[in-house]
C-alpha cells in the first residue's frame, strides 16, 4: 500500500504527517506500531513523531500524535503549530482563526502568512496546571502541566548540563506516574530564556520543544525570574515567544519540508 505523507518541522522539531480527513488510512491499532517504525532515521522517514489530522465533532480538525516509541501524546506545541499549517494550505480550516481537537482539548488557533511568506501560528495553550516543586538529587524541579506534563530545572549555563545523564534520573522518578518531559532553563534577559528540553517519549533532546517552552516561560514568570508579558524563548532550532497568562499563548512558525509516498 502506497501512503503519502507531508513532512515539516517547527523550530527543528520534526513530523510526518498523515492526512484521515477523507477516511482512516493507518487503523487505529497500527498507529503505534507505525510510528515506531517511520520515526526512525534510518529506516524510516525520521521524525520526532507522526501527526494524524482527521476531522473532528469539536473543532475544525483533530490532532492525533504518536511518538518515536509509540506512545500517544496528549499534545505538542510545535506538533499543533506544523499541523495548523498543514490545516490552513489544505484549506481545511477556513478562516485564520480555528480549533484543533487533541487529547489536551480543544485548542483555538490563530495562523496565517506574514510579510515574509513564512507561515506563522498563535496557539492558546489551555490552562496550565502546576505541582510544588520536589528536590531531586540536589535540584530544584519545579513541575507544570501545559498539555503534557514538564519538569523544569534552573542552571546557569544549559550547554554545560549533560541532558542524557541528567534528564532521564527526573523523566522517570517516581514522583511522575506517567512519565514527564524535562527542560533546563537559563535566564539570560530580564524578558529571555534559553532552554534546552528531554522528550518523554523521544526519549532524547529535540531541538525545540513548544509545551516545554510554555512550561519554562510560565515557571520563569512566577518564580520572579523574569518580568514582561511576553517571554522571549531561545531553542536550539530557534526563537518562541510566550504571553504569560491565565491562558497562555505559543507564537512561533512552522515549515514545510517536504511531500513523499512509502510503502506500507
Amino acid at each position: 500500500m502506497s501512503i503519502s505523507f507531508t513532512k515539516l518541522h517547527g523550530n527543528g522539531n520534526d513530523f510526518a504527517l498523515i492526512d484521515e480527513m477523507a477516511g482512516v488510512v493507518i487503523p487505529d491499532d497500527m498507529k503505534a506500531g507505525f510510528a515506531v517504525a517511520y520515526c526512525d532515521r534510518r529506516f524510516g522517514i525520521g521524525a520526532d513523531g507522526i501527526l494524524f489530522i482527521g476531522p473532528s465533532s469539536a473543532a475544525d480538525v483533530k490532532m492525533t500524535l504518536f511518538q518515536p516509541d509509540g506512545s500517544e501524546a496528549e499534545m505538542c506545541g510545535n506538533g499543533i503549530r506544523c499541523l495548523a499549517k498543514y490545516a490552513a494550505d489544505k484549506k481545511y480550516a477556513k478562516t485564520k482563526a480555528f480549533k484543533i481537537e487533541t487529547l489536551a482539548g480543544v485548542l483555538p488557533v490563530r495562523g496565517g502568512y506574514d510579510n515574509d511568506g513564512d507561515f506563522m501560528a498563535t496557539i492558546n495553550m489551555g490552562s496550565p496546571i502546576f505541582e510544588d516543586s520536589i528536590e531531586i538529587d540536589g535540584m530544584t524541579v519545579y513541575s507544570v502541566n501545559t498539555g503534557v506534563p514538564h519538569a523544569v530545572v534552573f542552571v546557569d549555563d544549559v550547554e554545560a548540563v549533560d541532558i542524557d545523564a541528567v534528564a532521564p534520573k527526573i523523566r522517570h522518578h517516581e514522583h511522575y506516574k506517567n512519565g514527564t518531559n524535562v527542560n533546563f532553563v537559563q535566564v539570560t534577559g530580564e524578558s529571555d530564556i534559553t532552554i534546552r528540553t528531554f522528550e518523554r517519549g523521544v526519549e532524547g533532546e529535540t531541538l525545540s520543544c513548544g509545551t516545554g517552552s510554555t512550561a519554562c516561560a510560565l515557571i520563569a514568570e512566577k518564580e520572579g525570574k523574569v518580568v514582561g508579558e511576553v517571554i522571549h524563548v531561545t531553542t536550539a532550532g530557534g526563537p518562541l515567544d510566550i504571553t504569560v497568562a491565565e491562558l497562555p499563548l505559543m507564537t512561533g512558525p512552522a515549515e514545510t519540508v517536504y511531500e513523499g509516498t512509502i510503502n506500507f
